[in-house]
């Protein structure tokens, strides 16, 4: 019997390839495989059970784990639905979960068996106090299952596989992420098919991706750049999606290896965190055909390790954010080192420029925010009609991030706005400072800030861990600083630590950098 296929919703994209191709091995968790057919019936199940709690098109529903094979089986349900997945990251404390499940009114909740004592308690927190009609536990053990609560794993037994006869139109809200953010409260996007459909199409175009690839899934499912730069391009393509629980280099390594994975991404802090792990050269990594990585800029000696000691895979950098879906530009292959330091061209669906505060075009070369026009773009922040109008000024989404273009109109971020370190009158990117200590053999990891200065307003610091049996001292890296930068861009403090703070998808917390060593200017005055 054919699926049931309405149009263009993202339930529809597992349907299409389900029909061309039921046989074909999607999903592999552990020692379980699904083939197509099996997902798109598995899919079908878990949504009709949800839709006998009453979840309905239009409802929030929750969705509060590491990564695991329901985790994406409940994603699909609720699409199939027209239901709206908020996924929330496991690492948030139950304040932080609280706001999140008020603010987007959820009515259904999905929380790892690990994670429901701090989603309970973000329930008892949370004001106005959601009402819940759904709470599913997504099991990693054999632990009793809490009053109230029932497994995930028994929607996938319910029996009735029918498709959910549901009408989803290509701008109906499928998804609020909400922004990792720089901001006290984070903002929840608003995410429908149109946006990240025109969004894997362009994932795919430009990111050389195929339905033959094998691609192993290790960063977090509740960001976007894991789910929407790959797994649903994947889906939609009818490739082979691997899920690991997390980012765990062993484990990374080994399903590489065991799988033949042609495809993964890590930013870059995991690609250096596997470079450096010593099992890193005991496995056989040669099916790595693409290597992509985001969040950050990759440093020349680490393209150029994984040049050496990856020859067969190419690179790619995809720069966006969130509200984009999240890819806006990429830089290819080709570019790596020809455009070093370059978030590339705007993709198949994106156009981009630099503009002023007036939101005028600037010349080649000159810093401005990067605004953006395309179908990725999220619909808006929910419930915040004032931050999503400024966002959209003029007719186009205002990133918040400064960059310049260059003649050939690739781009180079420069920072985002409230990361630029001003010292003594003069802006500073901590990035062009991080590029230049890199360079030096013993820094494995490094993060530059800016700390309260009484004479300099801000002193430009770098939080430094070195290579795996390497050492070195705070004066040996001032002294490299002040021979490889401009003096105003040299490093005036440096902190040696065992390992930098970034949250699960791999970007930097600089945030708590700038926290931790605020008063640092009072303890060393210099």
């Amino acid at each position: 019997m054919n699926p049931v296929i309405h149009g263009n919703s993202l339930g529809d994209t597992l349907a299409r390839t389900a029909w061309r191709v039921p046989d074909k091995t999607a999903l592999v968790w552990q020692d379980k495989t699904l083939t197509y057919a099996a997902f798109d019936d598995v899919v079908n199940r878990c949504a009709n059970a949800i839709a006998a709690h009453g979840i309905v098109k239009g409802d929030r529903v929750a969705m509060f784990s590491h990564n695991h094979l329901d985790f994406v089986l409940v994603y699909y349900a609720l699409t199939r639905l027209g239901a709206i997945s908020v996924p929330i990251n496991y690492m948030l404390s139950a304040g932080d979960v609280a706001y999140i499940l008020a603010h987007s009114g959820a009515v259904g909740l999905v929380a790892e068996d690990t994670l429901v004592g701090t989603a309970e308690a973000a329930l008892q927190q949370a004001t106005p106090a959601p009402t819940l009609q759904l709470r599913g536990v997504i099991r990693t053990g054999d632990c009793a299952l809490p009053a109230g609560w029932e497994a995930t794993a028994d929607w996938q037994q319910h029996a009735d596989a029918t498709p959910p006869d549901v009408e989803i139109a290509d701008e109906d809200c499928l998804q609020l992420l909400y922004t990792s953010g720089t901001e006290s409260r984070p903002k929840g996007t608003m995410q429908c098919s149109r946006n990240l459909i025109a969004q894997y199409v362009s994932c795919i175009v430009d990111g050389d991706m195929q339905a033959g690839d094998i691609e192993v899934h290790a960063l977090p499912l509740y960001h976007s750049a894991q789910t929407h730069c790959f797994l649903g391009p994947d889906v939609m393509l009818g490739a082979t999606s691997v899920i690991l629980p997390g980012a765990d280099p062993v484990l990374l390594l080994q399903a590489v290896q065991e799988h033949r994975a042609t495809k993964l991404f890590c930013p870059p802090t995991v690609w250096i965190a596997l470079l450096r792990h010593p099992e890193f050269d005991r496995h056989d990594l040669s099916s790595l055909q693409k290597g992509y990585y985001g969040a950050s800029i990759m440093p020349r000696p680490i393209i150029e390790e994984l040049s050496s000691r990856l020859p067969a895979m190419r690179l790619y950098n995809f720069y966006g954010q969130t509200e984009m879906g999240p890819v806006a530009t990429v830089l290819q292959p080709q570019d790596q080192l020809r455009k070093l330091g370059s978030a590339g061209l705007p993709c198949i669906n994106v156009q981009t420029r630099v503009v002023d505060d007036a939101d005028q075009p600037v010349a080649a070369g000159v810093v401005g925010e990067i605004v953006h026009r395309s179908p990725h773009v999220m619909l808006g922040y929910w419930n915040d009609a004032e931050k999503t109008a400024e966002a959209f000024r003029n007719g186009w989404f205002h990133s918040g991030d400064l960059a310049y273009a260059d003649e050939d109109g690739y781009l180079y971020i420069v920072d985002r706005k409230k990361d630029i370190i001003i010292t003594g009158g003069e802006n500073v990117s901590g990035r062009e400072v991080e590029e230049a200590m890199y360079g030096h053999p013993a820094v494995g990891e490094v993060a530059a800030i800016g700390v309260p200065h009484p004479k300099w307003v801000e002193a430009v610091t770098i939080v430094v861990v070195a290579k795996a049996g390497h050492q070195v001292t705070e004066e040996e890296l001032l002294d490299y600083g002040r021979k490889h930068l401009t003096a105003f861009k040299a490093p005036k403090y440096v902190i040696l630590v065992d390992d930098l703070p970034r949250n699960a998808s791999g970007k930097l917390l600089k945030r708590n950098l700038r926290q931790q060593y605020a008063g640092l200017a009072e303890q060393q005055p210099g």
